[in-house]
């Protein structure tokens, strides 16, 4: 037996998984890192903690499938995005903790950028909205604030990366200092048009080129590991952030093939083919993952995010206390045949795609003296499924490409009265498959497929298989009314927390 080890990176776990040839799970292993908030709004990860979890499971998983490291084929890596990090090139340590995606300390920055006017430029070159939410601003943050960074930096003396450069730096005892595509596009310092880092955004953001990893091909072999690590060394063959990850795993190879990723938050990509496609909704543009040289050498996506989901469900329990588990609300919600017009909008932490309103503000209306808690946990999950709703209609407006079907991952899409709720929302079906574990999958594809394991998006395709499909039920115009009055709770969300 030959097998693919995926290391699947994530913002509160290190897992590694081990996939055979037909793709199917062998073994699982997990542990859980440290989250580390030094001020409000602040969020960060000692780095060193990352790479020593993310080793000993990497071990766990190959002990668990009974293989040792002939057995592997390949190492594919999958990570949380934007992360951001600093360390010095020669004793290979961090010179500070890593700034986390969720981290929001350079608004201020951002803002600034705004005022400046730079918004537009930024996102025609990059295809993201100015954010602190990217690397970019938070390279530059650690540059200016870690003493004497900076010098260094110019020198040559210290290497930036997201968590996937540091995994690489690791597994290859500092001898490769890289980053893919995918990962590369997530940093508002890469030109989606060029394919390399932007001389002008790394002169607005005072970054040298010299702290900058190589940005490689997502499939392709880039390094073998040190043999030290896991008793031979392994091919390093596939590399893409989370999302694109899960997109690749869940097959979305063709123009118009999107998934939803039903987590806290909801994250959605949308394949656009081989040219990136300008957003007018205020979406991101982002590479989907890279190839080798070729006509379809990249594929570019359109990305949207949801950022209460699951979060929405875990309000109810905690914050509301109508529940006491997640797993009730499926069936405290089938209870009522619909929500008596009751409509949740869960704007906790403002609206994002396509409001991005910052003072939104949580709002439930349309109560009366019937409304139960059955009607509250059915407006909740119709709140995951209409805000999902709204970012597909923004896709298919800046695609112009209609969605045939929804492939879902993700926690809550085992949740079947909210897959059945998504369908009708959308129009069209929503499929779930019988492999979830769709990020590390993508990360093992990617790997598998630069070594020979796969023999290409064929074979993939056809062993990506449907556990359960969800028809729409409702009638068009019941569908468009609903996504009517949904909008009218929306917009009564709106502003509320403005000055």
């Amino acid at each position: 037996m030959k097998y693919v080890l995926a290391l699947d990176q994530g913002t509160t776990s290190s897992r590694a998984i081990v996939f055979d040839r037909e793709a199917r799970v062998v073994s699982v292993a997990q542990r859980e890192f440290r989250q580390i908030f030094p001020q409000p709004g602040w969020v960060e990860h000692d780095a060193r903690e990352i790479w020593a979890t993310q080793h000993s499971v990497a071990l766990e998983a190959m002990e668990r499938a009974g293989a040792d490291a002939s057995a592997f084929v390949a190492l594919g890596i999958t990570n949380q995005r934007e992360t951001t990090l600093l360390w010095d090139r020669a004793t290979g340590l961090p010179v500070a903790n890593a700034i986390v995606w969720q981290d929001r300390r350079t608004a201020p920055r951002c803002d600034a950028l705004r005022r400046q006017g730079r918004a537009a430029r930024i996102q025609r070159k990059t295809g993201l909205v100015v954010d602190a939410y990217f690397s970019g601003t938070k390279l530059e943050w650690l540059l200016d604030n870690v003493p004497g960074a900076r010098a260094r930096a110019e020198a040559g003396d210290l290497a930036f990366g997201t968590i996937d450069s540091w995994l690489v730096w690791n597994l290859t005892g500092g001898r490769v200092h890289a980053t893919d595509a995918s990962n590369a596009s997530r940093t508002m310092l890469f030109n989606l048009h060029t394919q390399d880092w932007d001389d002008e955004l790394l002169a607005l953001l005072d970054i040298p080129r010299a702290v900058l990893p190589d940005v490689l091909p997502s499939s392709g072999v880039i390094a073998q590991t040190e043999s030290s690590l896991f008793g031979a060394a392994l091919p390093i063959a596939g590399i893409a952030g989370d999302q694109q990850a899960a997109t690749f795993g869940q097959a979305c190879f063709a123009p118009g093939m999107a998934k939803n990723t039903y987590g806290t938050g909801c994250f959605m990509l949308m394949n656009t083919g081989a040219q990136p496609v300008a957003s007018r909704n205020r979406l991101l543009t982002t590479v989907g993952w890279q190839g080798p040289a070729g006509p379809n050498r990249t594929a570019y996506c359109l990305e949207g995010s949801v950022f209460m989901a699951g979060a929405t469900v875990q309000w109810l329990r905690d914050g509301l206390q109508v529940i006491q588990s997640a797993a009730e609300v499926e069936s405290l919600a089938a209870q009522v045949d619909d929500t008596g017009d009751v409509y949740l909008v869960p704007a906790f932490a403002g609206l994002g795609t396509p409001d991005w309103d910052g003072y939104a503000r949580g709002t439930l209306v349309g109560m009366t003296r019937g409304t139960t808690r059955a009607h509250m946990a059915r407006a909740a999950l119709e709140a995951i499924a209409l805000q999902s709703a709204d970012v597909f209609g923004a896709m298919t407006r800046d695609a112009r490409i209609p969605l045939r079907e929804l492939r879902v991952d993700g926690g809550a899409s085992r949740n079947n009265l909210l897959m059945q709720m998504q369908a009708d929302f959308l129009g069209v079906p929503v499929v779930r498959p019988q492999v979830t574990e769709t990020t590390a999958l993508g990360a093992a594809y990617l790997a598998g497929l630069a070594t020979g394991f796969w023999s290409g998006a064929d074979q993939i395709s056809s062993q990506w298989q449907a556990e359960r499909r969800f028809e729409p039920r409702l009638g068009e115009a019941e569908r468009v009314a609903k996504l009517a009055r949904w909008r009218e709770a929306v917009e009564r969300a709106k502003g509320w927390a403005r000055p």
